[in-house]
């Protein structure tokens, strides 16, 4: 099972957490304090090897102790491996070999090894195995020295084991609890993390997003306003050429004149939908049919509109009446905005005034207007569905009967 700071581990019957084996977290403090046990461990085996009393019989003493502390070295060594690798049977032999040393230690006459054997053992344990293993290799431990001493001291020896269980049992309730709120630091930086990249991410996207709204804007403004007036004065400079009246030119030049107010005018309001401020569109959409005398007409109850969503209406409506006016002039046309519960439709119609036009459209022939939707400059139908579908909305643009209809619908 996974370490997670919400796991309750039984102490008693668990293995510790891997990361709270050590009590620090660097490697470098690890290795460090690796060497200063190793130096502490060889002072003690040397001191308990040259303090070996027996008289005649020291060096053989001395031998023998010395291959029982290299006994003892090797099993702790194989004892902590396992206990890493969490090998319950490896480890539980090695504590029983270790629980031998220590009689034999006592009855070779070091009693500084012997209790060494007992007490490092204990507290190493209930850092690296379940508390329950250190408990028994105590148990035997203890037994096998007051064996070795024929029952003198046990009391001495019992407590002096019940002290290092205790510190060992506190030692590894420190660090499991350590453990814990090192895991739930770094949890709480890798989330801060992966916050920041999010909101890198949306910084990003909603800098690439406002990039592309501003682009599309100066297209829809500056390009069709600027691409007709150049229209416009090119026109009138061939006509200057070819020697063509004065009113000629003036008509040119005061149309570029009126486009060019226009686009400053549409400039302003593209500037005030980019800077989120709602606009009245009624009195907005009157101004705009007033040149081809269209019929506006409300429905519902009118109410301020977002800046995008207000500026769409009148983007859609503008492209509109200027495919009207360019390619199906002399239709009657009409304007309806319908305010929804949460929605708002705005609908542009123009349909042929005369009994000829009529007939065409409906005997299946494209009228002008339909033609001219697709193909012509500037914005467009895929503009107008372009800005809908950002929105939310949606978009429908077709031929009728009588001539065509665009119908915008977005969400408010």
């Amino acid at each position: 099972m996974p370490d997670t700071p919400t796991t309750r581990r039984r102490v008693w019957t668990d293995w510790p957490a891997s990361d709270a084996v050590h009590r620090s977290s660097s490697a470098h403090v690890r290795r460090v304090g690796g060497w200063v046990r190793a130096a502490l461990l060889a002072l003690v085996l040397v001191v308990a090897v040259v303090k070996v009393p027996g008289g005649s019989a020291a060096p053989l003493r001395r031998v023998a102790l010395s291959g029982l502390i290299v006994l003892m070295l090797a099993t702790s060594v194989v004892a902590r491996r396992m206990a890493l690798r969490r090998r319950l049977s490896p480890v539980a032999g090695a504590l029983a070999v270790l629980a031998a040393c220590v009689a034999g230690s006592q009855l070779l006459g070091s009693e500084l090894l012997a209790l060494g054997l007992l007490c490092v053992p204990i507290v190493s344990m209930t850092h690296l195995a379940p508390v329950w293993l250190a408990v028994a290799y105590t148990g035997a431990a203890d037994a096998a020295l007051v064996l070795a001493e024929a029952g003198r001291g046990w009391h001495v020896f019992s407590l002096l084991a019940g002290a290092c269980l205790l510190v060992g049992y506190l030692s590894r309730q420190d660090r499991e609890a350590r453990a814990v709120v090192w895991r739930l630091l770094a949890q709480e930086r890798a989330a801060r993390a992966a916050e920041q990249i999010a909101r890198d991410a949306q910084a990003e996207s909603a800098a690439l997003n406002e990039r592309a709204r501003i682009a599309r804007e100066i297209h829809d403004v500056l390009a069709h306003s600027l691409s007709a007036q150049l229209v416009h004065l090119e026109t009138a400079r061939l006509v200057l050429q070819h020697g063509a009246d004065t009113e000629k030119v003036t008509e040119l030049v005061v149309n570029a004149r009126r486009m060019a107010q226009e686009g400053l005018v549409e400039t302003r309001q593209a500037l005030s939908a980019l800077r989120g401020e709602h606009m009245p569109i009624t009195s907005t959409l009157a101004d705009m049919g007033g040149e081809l005398g269209a019929e506006v007409c409300v429905e519902g109850e009118p109410r301020p509109l977002g800046g995008e969503a207000s500026h769409a209406v009148r983007r859609v409506a503008q492209e509109a009446l200027t495919n009207i006016r360019k390619h199906a002039r002399g239709h009657v046309v009409t304007i309806r905005l319908e305010y929804g519960q949460d929605t708002v439709r705005l609908e542009v119609v123009d349909r042929a005034s005369g009994p000829d036009l009529s007939r065409g459209a409906t005997a299946g022939t494209p009228t002008p207007m339909a033609g001219a939707a697709v193909s012509g400059p500037g914005y467009g139908l895929r503009g107008m569905r372009e800005r809908a579908e950002i929105l939310g909305g949606s978009l429908d643009a077709g031929p009728t009967g009588e001539g065509f209809r665009v119908l915008l619908e977005l969400p408010v």
